[in-house]
């Protein structure tokens, strides 16, 4: 399931990662560390949400 940033929409894909940050292609949303910001605008972890 991909998450994206309700403040910019950017989209977390597990299977692409975010290896520029060291998170691998294939890391589940779940063991992206809690402390990890978008890419894009700096939200927290916890400005995400499932995409429907």
């Amino acid at each position: 399931m991909k998450y994206v940033c309700t403040l910019c929409g950017y989209t977390y894909d597990p299977e692409k990662g975010y290896p520029a940050a060291g998170i691998e292609p294939g890391t589940a949303w779940e063991d992206v560390p809690d402390d990890w910001k978008c890419p894009l605008c700096g939200a927290s972890k916890d400005m995400f949400k499932p995409q429907e």
